[in-house]
């Protein structure tokens, strides 16, 4: 790890609101609360983790403003609004030092077609594609094996990470960020049945993704049939998502690994759906709707709604249900057993 901060340049990174304590150790490593030593720096981003404060040995320690203790002997306390926030600016520094980005150009081993533009900002990296009408913006860097498909475009300052595939027509804004293996305009996936066989429907639209989306490693985001499939401004994607094709998906929507989202499908605004949660096509979900890990989603959901289960259900009425079903073996022995009482008197009785 090439970290080596001192306290005032970290003090410069995070802004704290107000300091504690003091230390001369230069930061050369990032640890959690209970493992961290000397010339470490940690942070407190969950409550439930508050006591391990007084215990930690790291040199340097970011808090919420609000948080009461002192530091030890040669250790700093920055008090700041969010500590994971914080700890992230530290972060984004030590990406730059590990990854930076090569000289702009392109790469011998690259095939760019004639009628492409590359801007000459931009860099294209070894073995990369990049197809007649493609254009890569100012400042995008497109790193080993990348596949940008015929009239593509690629925004300023967009990062294809290796092995990412742009197909024909699509559109990157500015400063997309795209994970290994990452395919933007794979066919939708279209079917009539006609004459006992499967016919295939043409996928014509594309893909359209506005500025500052990052998106996982191996998510797929499908063409659309017609039209767009579009992913709205600041929406954050994990891996292994699937997004079929003609799904509209709002700004600052946040889809956590392997959510499937089946075609034609709506997201409005700030939606946030859990691992694994899955919605069916034609439908839409309302601004900041919320939907838990491995939920699935059969019927529209209104703005700020809440839901967890398979079929998904409103928050506290799904818990309410799973309480239910815990009990549901001893309530069929209770019935069983009342059913076998009530016959044995049935049969008392016509004796």
């Amino acid at each position: 790890m090439q970290l080596a901060l001192s306290a005032a340049e970290l003090a410069a990174i995070v802004q704290p609101l107000a300091t504690r304590g003091a230390t001369d150790m230069t930061v050369r490593g990032l640890a959690s609360l209970a493992t961290a030593q000397a010339g470490d720096l940690t942070f407190l981003g969950n409550p439930k983790y508050k006591a391990e404060v007084a215990a930690t040995a790291a040199s340097v320690v970011l808090l919420p403003r609000d948080f009461a203790g002192e530091p030890s002997a040669g250790q700093l306390f920055l008090l700041v609004e969010n500590p994971s926030v914080a700890l992230a600016r530290v972060c984004a520094r030590l990406e730059q030092a590990l990854w930076p980005r090569p000289a702009p150009g392109v790469h011998a081993s690259a095939v760019v077609a004639p009628g492409a533009r590359v801007a000459a900002s931009a860099t294209v990296g070894p073995l990369c594609v990049v197809e007649d009408g493609a254009e890569v913006g100012e400042g995008a860097h497109l790193q080993a094996q990348v596949f940008l498909g015929r009239n593509a475009r690629v925004g300023t300052g967009c990062w294809l990470m290796p092995g990412v595939a742009v197909t024909a027509e699509c559109v990157l804004h500015e400063r997309v960020r795209l994970h290994a293996g990452v395919v933007v305009g794979s066919d939708g996936f279209g079917y009539e049945f006609a004459a006992g066989r499967h016919e295939k429907v043409p996928q014509v639209g594309n893909v359209e993704i506005f500025p500052d989306v990052e998106i996982g490693a191996n998510t797929t985001v499908d063409r659309a049939r017609f039209s767009r499939t579009v992913i709205g401004e600041g929406t954050k994607i994990d891996n292994l998502v699937q997004i079929a094709h003609n799904v509209i998906i709002g700004k600052h929507c946040l889809l956590c690994a392997q959510v499937g989202i089946s075609g034609s499908t709506t997201l409005a605004d700030y939606v946030v759906l859990g691992g694994q949660a899955g919605v069916v096509g034609h439908v839409t979900l309302g601004q900041g709707a919320q939907v838990g890990g491995g939920a699935a989603v059969t019927r529209d959901l209104a703005p700020g709604a809440v839901v967890n289960g398979s079929p998904a259900l409103p928050l506290q009425l799904e818990r309410r249900v799973a309480v239910l079903r815990e009990r549901l073996p001893d309530l069929f022995r209770r019935v069983d057993a009342m059913e076998t009482e009530l016959a044995r008197l049935k049969k008392a009785s016509a004796a």
